[in-house]
């Protein structure tokens, strides 16, 4: 890691310190905050697990892939797996002081329900909503029961173990519906999730730095390049090679903020084998250079 005075990317896999059996994980905001080391605290993290953040009271401001989100009463924030966040934080820089449940869980620990299902996709959906003030108690409520079953877990024979784990499943799920039927911000498609967008998205994951070529997705997945664009169109709005060219960008501006990397190394990293290619391309999504994308993050983040 360069030490240049701007944070990297810190990069976390799921470990459950207390119950390593478990892909579950709930706490309080203040006992994450007891467990964070300043280093990580005042650094970019990026984890392989989703965070789902259920806000009771307090404030603070967290950001999530260069979008920064209010975390006040009745905000819920959830980070995916792969994303790039800033824990909430108060003036000064310092962890805020939440009142917040925050559960941290692998991508097959909830059960399967087609209702919550679009809050699991990598990238999709918004990452932070606002329960509204009717809302704001069950949620709560449904959250912190979770939490109480959880600190209960192994404490009783293997087959009560084996049951609690299938409650906290459904607990869990509960608490992911509660969330799906939040309203969305203004402008967000709350469209149902398609499986054909699903397993471009999952290819998309494994090989964006590796093509771009829509076709070549169509060909591994064995789906016409027009199916793949209908199902991305009616999942997010935009057409396979926008959602595609979107994912590519979106890792050069995490590697242009994060990184002290040479803008030729970054491009080679997502795909670009000339630099002047990685050049134009980016300048067309970004609207700037990434010279300039550059500039502009570290020159915020210094005011």
């Amino acid at each position: 890691m360069v030490n240049s005075g701007h944070a990297e990317i810190i990069d976390f896999g799921y470990e459950n310190p207390d119950r390593p059996r478990l892909g579950l994980e709930a706490l309080t905001f203040a006992q994450l905050s007891s467990r964070t080391k300043e280093r990580v605290a005042s650094s970019p993290i990026r984890a392989d697990f989703h965070q789902l953040t259920v806000v009771r009271s307090g404030r603070g401001v967290a950001m999530v892939d260069f979008v920064s989100h209010d975390c006040r009463p009745g905000a819920v924030l959830h980070v995916r797996p792969g994303q790039v966040q800033r824990l909430p934080a108060g003036p000064g820089g310092r962890l805020a002081e939440l009142d917040a449940i925050v559960l941290l869980f692998t991508a097959d620990f909830p059960p399967l329900m087609p209702g919550a299902s679009a809050l699991l996709d990598l990238d999709f959906g918004p990452a932070a909503l606002s329960a509204p003030a009717g809302e704001r108690e069950s949620l709560h409520r449904s959250a912190a029961e979770l939490a109480a079953e959880y600190r209960h877990f192994g404490t009783g024979d293997e087959t009560a173990t084996d049951l609690t784990v299938e409650l906290l499943r459904h607990l869990l799920g509960v608490t992911l519906l509660r969330v799906a039927r939040l309203p969305r911000p203004s402008g967000s498609d709350s469209a149902p999730v398609n499986e054909v967008f699903r397993a471009f998205q999952r290819e998309v994951e494994r090989s964006f730095a590796d093509t771009r070529d829509v076709q070549d997705y169509a060909v591994r997945l064995g789906y016409a390049p027009r199916t793949l664009t209908r199902a991305c169109l009616a999942a997010t709005g935009r057409t396979a090679k926008q959602f595609l060219d979107a994912r590519v960008t979106l890792e050069a501006k995490r590697l242009l903020a994060h990184t002290d990397l040479a803008v030729a190394a970054i491009g080679r990293a997502v795909g670009f084998g000339e630099p002047t290619n990685f050049g134009k391309f980016f300048s067309r999504e970004a609207n700037m250079t990434p010279g300039a994308f550059r500039r502009n993050d570290r020159a915020g983040r210094d005011r």
